[in-house]
């Protein structure tokens, strides 16, 4: 008993303290001119889904950075590098995080996060050095996979565009996803994450498949999808979720 009680405690401290760190991404305007909102947000979004033990404070910060940062979302994406920060995220993998996402949701919205991002790293003593550059070793790749889905690129769309198919192979798959400094689940997790706040569900299924042969669990993804409702909005998660059930389903998980 004294242990449960413990270990409840100790939950209700950790969702406490995860609801007042995401409340200072919330500008004090908001309290201003739509104190409903503000509550809606105390209330529901920093005291409850922040909260929520399904998903890490560190998963949640991240997927909410790569969803703000498809949506253009840069005026307070600043407070959101913070939390990322503070939530465990590594400045590399921030870093990674612009450069992946730069080729999912475009050059433009990669480059405003880093104007964004920028003022953060300078003030935290984070410097271009310190960070990964071009060059690194890349991590190991299964062969077979690849060769599977580069046939069926090829195969399926070569004769509409080859540049695609081509650029999609060297640059992406034997480049980009192999960069070391974000694990492959975080990959996974944040082109996911982007997708559906992109408003794009048809993209999703590889890539939530992917993201759970990566090691993302079924719960995890719910729980992105619950989370992300509050920042990409409800129609563009319902589009997502029949996406997500035929994923899950398939799988068996």
């Amino acid at each position: 008993m004294k242990t449960h009680l413990a270990a409840s405690a100790l939950a209700l401290v950790t969702g406490t303290a995860a609801a007042q760190e995401a409340s200072s991404t919330l500008p004090d305007a908001v309290g201003r001119v739509a104190p409903a909102l503000d509550a809606y947000a105390s209330d529901n979004i920093f005291g409850e889904v922040w909260a929520g033990e399904e998903l890490s404070m560190r998963d949640r910060a991240l997927v909410t950075f790569a969803a703000l940062m498809t949506r253009h979302e840069t005026e307070n994406l600043g407070s959101f590098v913070e939390l990322a920060l503070d939530a465990g995220v590594t400045p590399a993998e921030l870093s990674e995080t612009i450069t992946h996402l730069a080729f999912y949701t475009g050059l433009g919205n990669a480059t405003a996060a880093a104007e964004a991002m920028a003022p953060v790293y300078e003030a935290r003593g984070i410097a271009a050095e310190d960070l990964p550059g071009a060059d690194v070793e890349f991590l190991d790749f299964d062969q077979e996979a690849e060769d599977s889905r580069q046939e069926f690129v090829s195969s399926t769309y070569g004769d509409v565009s080859q540049g695609v198919v081509d650029t999609t192979q060297k640059i992406l798959f034997l480049d980009l996803w192999l960069r070391p400094d974000l694990a492959p689940r975080d990959r996974s997790l944040v082109t996911v994450a982007a997708l559906i706040a992109a408003g794009q569900p048809e993209q999703m299924t590889f890539h939530l498949n992917r993201a759970m042969d990566n090691g993302l669990t079924q719960e995890e993804a719910g729980a992105m999808l619950s989370h992300l409702a509050f920042y990409a909005g409800w129609p563009k998660v319902f589009s997502a979720l029949p996406v997500a059930k035929q994923v899950f389903e398939s799988r068996g998980e």
